[in-house]
């Protein structure tokens, strides 16, 4: 084998360590999450939980939902060079999913990803190093750590993180040209970017968009855009029904979870299941997300609140265009993934 295709093969290792790794704490995460929203009161400042009970669970919920990036960097960086790689592994998918400099730009999911082979490699080059005994006993708890996780955590903040900031304003402009010409284009724009990266600074942009949008008293955008989080999870739940033999058994029981945090608007069921099949599950929630938006656009949708799915609509204006954009979405989600997918070799359990 090549050593291409070697490196090729352990980044494919890497990532599916990474995914299986981060699944309990997507199933944790939202379920607590997810429950916690029952109740609750849709705002136009967001879904606001008022039970002291509820609000705790919400409190767990998110604590799930935001270590499950860090987690997948880690893992990730883990599977290619052991051990040494964790520490440095969970700092940068943390720095990664959080907001870095003046502007806030934050890489998400697949900025992880990135810094976790970066991390995973550069970690196990610096376990080759040839050094006396006495150091080569502290490299894997000071040098290693400290070196993997200063060099390669500035590099992402001074060669990724502060240009995406300039990206974001780009496509945020983009949108607003696109606002003012034609809604479908518009539409299509929205569906592409929030299912591109699940939460992460594409999906961001689309979101401060849409707000800027709504205090400007327009709320088409924001209607649009609402329809597009819960596709992706609920639209992999579905195919894991349809289509059992494209899917393992593990990603059939996470993927109950994953739906059940899509009829709630969060998008971030779906990412283990993207991480794991890049390729082919990101094309089919993109097309699948973009169907349901440019639904919602011909259907003049409009909703006041910044959060998305089936349980804001009871303040969506347009509640059958809403609905219809979200099932259809979600059927066609479902039906590419089952088109694109390739079988899996384990046997189908009943």
């Amino acid at each position: 084998m090549s050593n291409t295709k070697k490196v090729f093969k352990d980044i494919q290792k890497a990532l599916m360590t990474g995914t299986s790794y981060m699944m309990p704490a997507v199933v944790v995460g939202g379920i607590l999450f997810s429950i916690s929203l029952i109740g609750g009161t849709a705002t136009d400042t967001g879904y606001v939980v008022t039970n002291p009970f509820m609000q705790n669970l919400n409190l767990l919920g998110k604590a799930a939902l935001n270590m499950m990036i860090p987690i997948l960097g880690a893992y990730v960086a883990y599977s290619i060079a052991g051990r040494p790689g964790l520490v440095p592994g969970f700092i940068l998918g943390f720095v990664s999913n959080n907001p870095v400099g003046e502007t806030g730009a934050k890489a998400g999911f697949l900025g992880a990803l990135l810094l976790g082979i970066v991390v995973g490699y550069f970690v196990k080059w610096m376990k080759g190093w040839k050094v006396h005994h006495s150091i080569r006993t502290i490299m894997p708890i000071l040098i290693i750590p400290i070196l993997a996780t200063g060099v390669v955590g500035i590099g992402y903040i001074y060669i990724i993180a502060n240009p995406l900031s300039t990206v974001m304003e780009w496509l945020t402009n983009f949108l607003a040209n696109l606002n003012g010409t034609n809604k479908v284009l518009l539409a299509i724009a929205i569906g592409f970017m929030n299912a591109f990266d699940m939460g992460g600074p594409v999906s961001k942009t689309v979101t401060m968009f849409t707000i800027a949008m709504m205090s400007q008293g327009i709320y088409e955008p924001n209607g649009i855009y609402r329809v597009c989080p819960g596709i992706p999870p609920m639209g992999i739940f579905l195919s894991t029904l349809i289509f059992k033999n494209k899917w393992t058994d593990a990603e059939r029981t996470t993927a109950k979870t994953a739906g059940l945090m899509g009829f709630f608007g969060i998008t971030e069921g779906a990412i283990p299941f993207a991480v794991s099949d890049l390729k082919h599950v990101l094309p089919a929630t993109m097309i699948g997300t973009a169907t349901g938006a440019v639904i919602a656009a011909l259907g003049n949708v409009k909703s006041p609140v910044p959060h998305g799915s089936f349980i804001t609509l009871p303040v969506v204006d347009g509640k059958i265009w809403f609905t219809v954009a979200i099932i259809v979405g979600t059927i066609v989600t479902a039906l590419l993934l089952g088109l694109f997918k390739k079988n899996v070799n384990e046997p189908v359990q009943a």
